[in-house]
């Protein structure tokens, strides 16, 4: 049956590259005729015949550029040309056969007849290597192959689009200035083709990142081809070098160039992209005076007069010339101004921030954003809270403000993010900012909150009965619960409540988290609740603190922050916390009561991929620290239902910066020693 499928889907696949099939047939039974599948073919009597180029035009053998398109010059060219045929595939899958036939027809007879004409020319002047290429004879068809897989490459999603382009194109560059023959004058002139026609490589229209991102790759390629052009032997436009024959003064400079402003170009830097367009003048006036003097007596002639190798140095300021027209079209890119205010001016305050929660409400994490070390940004009434940390703008929760602003202000603080050259991330968002993205962004689950409604809540039935045990035994045991504000407890309760965090945080090996997790400093503000839970002798066993969940105009309910027990209290005092909180909080009208999400501890499916699997590995060696499976279990008693809460951001290349950014969020104020001891404690658990 398995068989019978594949066949079935085989045979469909056929039907859509008929095109594609038959020329690899007609290759394959050429190559078996003309011996050409295991024995070099150029040394075959039927290979002057067949094959197209310069001498077979001349000589008045115009069938050439069709009869030498369907021979392969040696039997490694086979399977070499595997992945050519494969976009050509795709290319007829998506544009159709006919499409496919133009593209690889016009693209081979192209770039066979116009290498020609150019070589013509260009062999009238003193240029060695043209004169040495206008006497060669080539076959294969893979101008026309080359033409296809640049088509291909235009049917590519953006960005993928671009970074293919990118790619390609360097290939192609390199593959010419090093180590130039007829074959690869033909792929330029086929790609160029293409480029003129269909008109799909326009990094104008990509993203800012994308476009900083891209000419990061560019300046980091540009450093490792010099390098390869000075330690390689080269043949190639500008001539022939053995290895090591450049000058590694060139070398040296360019390469510290890349190190300095790659880096600041990804950032966009305007200063790194001054520094990169002065460079690529200086190359550019090295090719012209190069161009200029080799009219005159050829690059031997350059060679004697200066006594030195220069080819590979001149094929680099080629290279150069060429990525300047990049650097150009995106100049606009590398305005970036790190420390401006990513929103409109002024910025709101932690007051403003308050007074629009108050006005129009948030998700259960939005109090949150009120914490110290947040920063704002402001488009209209909505307002995003976010931390600049390791070259990312680190949003917290959903924007602030009225709903139907959501969308325009995401779309505009990613705007105003890229621009100032920082990677924007919304962390621990919910479904409605995950809608509101651009599209093509990724998204992470990191946490389910917890959500009990209160309406109606009673703890009746089997499912309830670790709370309601909780609540009669504190009650048999004279545990009393009360609900206040940290400011309004005495001064002995607070130091009671100070001693037991403490006592919980020496415990970890690490300070106390931040970012969603809170610490008594938060507890304090006047608008949050603490419930405690205080003994017959006056001793406080547990207490948790609740932060405001507003609606429009009033609070709909609380959000769990911390959670702290005393050694040797009352056994289950969170449990009875919890259960009465939620008893007074139903008492008083509140609609719901979060539990708060514990990262890292979802429940992803068997094939939810490599992303899943590294959170999973990440909570694994966590628990031991922080516990977070064993408090996100403990919140199942409460019977909740889970909202799920995201990390969204652009692509994969910004998870590793967005993996620091979160931990000097969760951990500002961690030492390289803690983390370095913590780090060494895990490993002994897990091992």
């Amino acid at each position: 049956m398995a068989q019978q499928t594949l066949a079935t889907r085989s045979l469909a696949v056929a039907k859509r590259i008929p095109v594609t099939l038959v020329l690899a047939g007609v290759l394959l039974l050429v190559g078996v005729l003309s011996s050409g599948l295991w024995r070099s073919f150029t040394g075959s009597e039927l290979f002057p015949a067949v094959a197209y180029g310069l001498p077979a035009l001349e000589a008045g053998r115009w069938w050439t550029p069709i009869t030498g398109t369907f021979f392969v010059s040696a039997p490694w060219v086979y399977p070499a040309g595997i992945p050519l045929l494969a976009a050509m595939g795709f290319l007829e899958v998506r544009r159709g056969s006919r499409v496919a036939a133009t593209t690889f027809g016009g693209g081979q007879l192209f770039s066979v007849l116009a290498a020609s004409a150019l070589l013509w020319a260009a062999a009238f002047l003193p240029w060695t290597w043209a004169q040495q290429q206008a006497a060669a004879l080539d076959v294969g068809p893979s101008g026309g192959l080359f033409a296809c897989l640049a088509a291909a490459l235009a049917l590519l999603p953006s960005p993928w689009r671009l970074r293919a382009w990118t790619v390609f194109l360097a290939v192609l560059a390199v593959s010419f200035f090093y180590y130039g023959s007829l074959p690869d004058l033909e792929h330029v002139l086929a790609v160029l083709l293409v480029l003129a026609i269909d008109r799909s490589l326009r990094p104008q229209r990509v993203s800012v990142r994308e476009q900083r991102l891209v000419a990061f790759v560019v300046l980091c390629a540009l450093g490792a081809v010099e390098i390869l052009g000075y330690i390689a032997p080269m043949t190639g436009p500008f001539g022939s070098s053995a290895a090591t024959a450049g000058s590694w003064i060139d070398v040296a400079v360019n390469t510290a160039v890349v190190l300095l402003v790659a880096t600041a170009l990804r950032r966009g830097r305007r200063w790194a992209w001054i520094v990169v367009m002065i460079y690529s003048a200086l190359n550019l006036a090295l090719v012209v005076l190069v161009v200029g003097v080799l009219l005159l007596s050829g690059v031997d002639g350059i060679e004697a007069d200066v006594d030195a190798d220069i080819s590979s140095v001149v094929a680099s300021s080629a290279l150069w010339v060429v990525a300047s027209v990049y650097f150009i079209l995106v100049r606009a890119a590398f305005r970036a101004r790190p420390r401006a205010a990513l929103g409109d001016s002024p910025p709101p305050t932690v007051d403003d921030v308050k007074k629009e929660l108050h006005a129009t409400g948030g998700g259960t994490l939005s109090w949150m954003t009120t914490w110290d070390g947040m920063s704002y940004a402001r488009f209209g009434r909505g307002v995003v809270a976010y931390q600049r940390r390791s070259g990312v703008a680190l949003a917290l929760g959903d924007p602030i403000g009225p709903p139907e602003s959501r969308s325009d202000t995401v779309r505009r603080f990613v705007d105003r993010a890229e621009t100032a050259g920082l990677a924007p991330c919304f962390f621990s968002a919910g479904a409605a900012t995950l809608a509101a993205v651009p599209a093509g962004w990724r998204s992470i689950v990191v946490a389910d909150d917890t959500v009990v409604d209160l309406p109606g809540l009673e703890f009746t039935g089997k499912a309830w009965g670790a709370v309601r045990t909780s609540l009669n035994r504190a009650e048999r045991e004279g545990v009393t619960f009360r609900l206040s504000r940290l400011s309004d407890e005495t001064w002995g309760v607070r130091q009671q409540l100070r001693a037991i965090s403490e006592s919980w945080v020496g415990d970890k090996g690490l300070p106390e988290m931040g970012f969603t997790l809170g610490t008594l400093h938060e507890a304090s503000d006047p608008e949050v609740r603490v419930a405690l839970a205080v003994s017959p002798a006056g001793d406080v066993d547990g207490f948790l603190s609740w932060l405001p969940v507003y609606g429009e105009g009033a609070i709909r309910g609380w959000t769990l922050d911390l959670m702290r027990r005393r050694d040797g209290g009352f056994g289950p005092v969170m449990e009875f916390l919890i259960g009465a909180s939620a008893r007074q909080f139903s008492a008083e009208g509140a609609e719901v009561m979060s539990l708060s999400g514990a990262p890292l501890a979802h429940e992803y499916a068997e094939d939810a991929g490599v992303i899943a699997d590294l959170q999973t590995r990440m909570a694994d060696l966590l628990e031991p620290v922080y516990g977070f499976a064993s408090l996100h279990r403990f919140k199942q008693k409460f019977h909740p239902r889970y909202e799920t809460m995201y990390l969204l951001y652009r692509d994969e290349a910004d998870l590793t910066r967005i993996g620091g950014a979160l931990t000097r969020a969760f951990l500002p104020h961690a030492t390289i020693r803690q983390f370095a001891a913590a780090g060494v404690d895990l490993v002994r658990k897990d091992t």
